[in-house]
């Protein structure tokens, strides 16, 4: 056999492959057309094992989803219970308004001018002050909610990389290594 026939019936083992830019070369496959397609051992074992494999699945997918609904239950209390501290907060400052507006009205009747402009600056920063403090305490339940969305986000983000690192190929590097020279 001379150099150039061997070399080109090594070339024709080979296929040339390009995956969106990334080019290499894999053996090419033979075709055998006598070869009977493989025939399941028994087709009632067959139909078992696919329903044990969609049950098995199924339930993985309703625990996934039942942590995830309890997870979303747990954020809409917090909010349910930031909206009545804010609601509770809101009546409380009407109430406070209420009782300044009413003391004012009995000192303005009964004080002199210098007295009515010490009292109203003073209640000018008590009112400034209780807004301070409401917007300090909804800063705060907001800071809670970022921090248990961002726990959340976390533990997604764990469970996507451990579905990945319990693929069967990790299992045994060499019988990955093995697979794809086989390819």
């Amino acid at each position: 056999m001379d150099p150039l026939s061997s070399s080109q019936t090594a070339a024709d083992e080979w296929d040339l492959c390009n995956d969106d830019g990334f080019i290499y070369k894999r053996q090419k496959r033979r075709l055998v057309l006598n070869e009977p397609a493989p025939v399941p051992a028994d087709p009632k074992e067959e139909e078992t094992r696919k329903r044990e494999w969609k049950r098995k699945n199924l339930l993985r997918v309703k625990e996934k989803y039942k942590k995830e609904i309890e997870e979303w239950e747990i954020l809409s209390e917090t909010l349910k219970e930031m909206q009545d501290k804010a609601l509770g907060f809101q009546i409380q400052q009407q109430e406070r308004m209420k009782l300044r507006e009413t003391e004012e009205k009995q000192r303005t009747a009964s004080s002199s001018g210098s007295e009515k402009k010490d009292n109203a600056s003073a209640s000018l920063v008590d009112e400034l002050l209780s807004q301070v403090e409401a917007q300090e305490m909804i800063i705060r339940d907001v800071s809670n909610l970022c921090d248990i969305a961002e726990a959340m986000c976390n533990a997604q983000e764990e469970r996507l990389k451990q579905t990945y690192f319990d693929l069967p190929i990790w299992a045994s590097p060499h019988d990955l290594i093995v697979s794809l020279c086989d390819v």
